[in-house]
């Protein structure tokens, strides 16, 4: 019997903001396409970058009204012609453009991935977006055993995971984060350095035979106390500020390629690459949930998680988030 369509809320915002902008709305969503999959939303990771965006403090300018949400993960539901790589009943991971926060996500079979036993649908829901960021950034810089980065942000959704995946390849890695962040660093490898004022002398003390790259995840400081140091800018790269106004690189996550997300999630189920989730809020609080993700100082991901009963969750009048 062939897939119907299935009435969805979606989270959207019809203007720039903060979270009070955010809305449910109801939408129909129609069985897959040829090569799509329809996921029954299970749990998605928020990003910063979508709260620049949606706050109008971005470069990125999307056309309103915005669809919120780029990574999720949940269970196929249904299955577009042509689709082997998944069938219904997988436990899935992935990323789309926008419109990833809703009951139902139609998504191509080529952006997702299958989700391993051993990890919960809450971590797999923060890992395709920030994790191939991670490993994309990493990968850009072509770096070997020995060498030294630092890694700033190194607690946050895409730091943690990079630093992770930096040690586990033999790279001594440097992270800057706050105190309550240090003891966690230490156990997986990394050596914290306390961010803010003097900056650039403590990682010079800590790495005073020089830095071989830097990965940047919070902004202006790294990167000047980075180029400070002699870091060349074509070793430094930066996600959290506009790369060409200090002529550094900015390689952030590229197609969504499978393998990767495969290959993150494996190390996950081995126990290899932690992801911890920093707060989970039911989707019917999406707005708590970005006002929590903006306040900034994280370990590790904010996620959203499917209500116990979508058909009931609790709306305003207006389709907004409540309580």
């Amino acid at each position: 019997m062939s897939a119907r369509p299935r009435p969805s809320r979606v989270v959207r915002y019809h203007e720039r903001g903060g979270p009070e902008v955010l809305l449910f709305e109801t939408v129909e969503v129609a069985p897959p396409a040829a090569g799509e999959v329809r996921v029954r939303f299970a749990a998605g990771g928020l990003n910063p970058v979508d709260a620049k965006i949606r706050s109008g403090r971005s470069r990125i300018v999307l056309t309103l009204p915005v669809d919120v949400g780029r990574e999720f993960s949940g269970v196929v539901e249904a299955v577009g012609a042509g689709v082997d790589s998944v069938a219904i009943g997988d436990a899935v991971f992935g990323s789309i453009p926008q419109g990833a926060f809703a009951d139902w996500v139609i998504a191509p079979a080529s952006v997702i991935a299958r989700v391993p036993e051993a990890v919960p649908l809450e971590v797999a829901a923060g890992l395709a977006l920030a994790g191939q960021t991670a490993w994309d950034a990493l990968d850009s810089q072509g770096l070997a055993s020995g060498d030294t980065i630092v890694v700033s942000a190194a607690a946050g959704g895409v730091g943690g995971i990079l630093s992770q995946l930096a040690v586990g390849r033999g790279i001594r890695v440097i992270g800057t984060a706050g105190p309550a962040n240090h003891d966690w660093l230490r156990e997986r490898g990394v050596e914290p350095v306390l961010y803010g004022d003097g900056l650039r002398e403590r990682l010079a003390t800590a790495a005073p035979d020089g830095i071989t790259a830097v990965f940047d995840q919070a902004g202006a400081e790294t990167i000047e106390a980075a180029l400070a140091l002699g870091v060349p800018p074509e070793r430094i790269n930066t996600i959290a500020t506009d790369a060409s106004a200090y002529g550094v690189r900015g390689v952030g996550r590229g197609a969504v390629h499978p393998p990767t997300l495969d290959a993150l999630a494996a190390l996950v189920a081995a126990s290899a690459l932690d992801v911890p989730i920093a707060a989970s809020f039911p989707l019917s609080e999406v707005r708590e949930a970005f006002a929590f993700l903006e306040a900034g100082h994280l370990r590790g991901k904010v996620v959203v998680t499917a209500d116990a009963d979508e058909d009931t969750a609790p709306t305003t009048a207006a389709g907004a988030p409540t309580r």
